[in-house]
């Protein structure tokens, strides 16, 4: 496999960053009264989203949980369409219509989740299907957490796509946690990848904090698929370093465990890595974080100036025009 060059290094940096700086922009605005609907923090599992979403090819398909905010924007979502979604502006992808990552924007191959739980995976099947008589090669990736695994959407989607030999990557997205319930007490696998050989299918468990090795398990799980190799599941070990929302005070998690895991911060792991490669000195760190801010700033101050919706176009796109 072709190794990444090193700009290409530098943008997973970039992405991540981005991730985690917009996401304290919006832990702000929450706290002002401002967001539309909850918040659902990523921090600590950036490189999960990231390094996954980023091996997608132009027209693949990908559908995010609410905490894959990186996956979005590695598909080229803005953050300033990721405000007015927050902040439920007209000028949102969903106009208005839905809260945090319920959006769909097709020419990115970003379709919203149709609920929390493994529904996306039945879903995304379907969609990979129907591409797949269209003659398309089209490769779709959608995600779980632990809890997900353990619901009857998950069967019956993966099984279906086994039987069918469809292209689709499921990421399970192993940080310990289903909600409040240690992952011991909602399963009673060893890892969540020992479920993917019981479907027929191939399974990968890799560091999800690292950005490099979760990119190239993605980027093998894409390839095989492509070449007709059907589903895999990508087992992505990460943590939640904030609770299930930011309602949650996390005050079931022990401290030691946290602290633990801070110390394995995806983000300041891959800074080292660049920096150790030569490929990120402080100041070029410094120009992007600027960069960043700068960008942060300007998105922000349109999504907010943006008007609400018209009541009048709350039905809208909600049924099919004509029927």
């Amino acid at each position: 496999m072709t190794p990444l060059s090193p700009d290409r290094l530098v943008d997973l940096y970039r992405l991540m960053l981005l991730n985690r700086f917009l996401e304290e922009r919006l832990v702000n605005l929450y706290r002002q009264g401002k967001i539309v609907g909850g918040l659902y923090r990523s921090l600590g599992q950036e490189a999960t989203s990231v390094g996954t979403a980023s091996a997608l090819e132009e027209g693949d398909l990908l559908s995010p949980l609410i905490r894959n905010l990186g996956s979005v924007l590695a598909r080229g979502a803005t953050p300033r369409d990721v405000f007015a979604q927050y902040l439920g502006r007209a000028t949102s992808p969903s106009r208005g219509k839905e809260a945090h990552l319920g959006f769909c924007l097709p020419d990115r191959g970003i379709y919203a989740g149709t609920a929390m739980l493994s529904t996306m995976i039945p879903v995304m099947a379907g969609m990979l299907l129907a591409d797949g008589i269209l003659g398309k090669r089209t490769v779709g990736m959608t995600y779980v957490g632990d809890g997900a695994t353990s619901v009857g959407a998950f069967h019956e989607g993966i099984n279906f796509a086994a039987v069918r030999r469809l292209p689709l990557v499921v990421v399970v997205e192993f940080n310990g946690w289903a909600y409040s319930t240690p992952f011991e007490r909602q399963c009673a696998a060893r890892t969540l990848a020992d479920k993917g050989p019981g479907y027929g299918i191939p399974a990968e468990t890799v560091d999800g904090n690292d950005v490099l090795e979760v990119h190239a398990a993605a980027r093998r799980a894409i390839e095989r698929a492509r070449g007709g190799g059907g589903p895999t599941l990508l087992e992505c070990r990460t943590y939640r370093m904030k609770g299930h929302a930011e309602h949650d005070a996390q005050s079931y998690v022990p401290k030691e465990e946290l602290a633990e895991w801070r110390a394995r911060d995806p983000i300041s792991r891959f800074e080292r890595e660049l920096e150790a490669g030569g490929h990120l000195d402080p100041g070029r760190r410094r120009a992007i974080h600027d960069e960043i801010s700068r960008r942060l700033d300007a998105d922000l101050a349109e999504a907010e100036a943006a008007p609400m919706p018209d009541p009048a176009e709350a039905l809208r796109d909600v049924y099919a025009e004509g029927t």
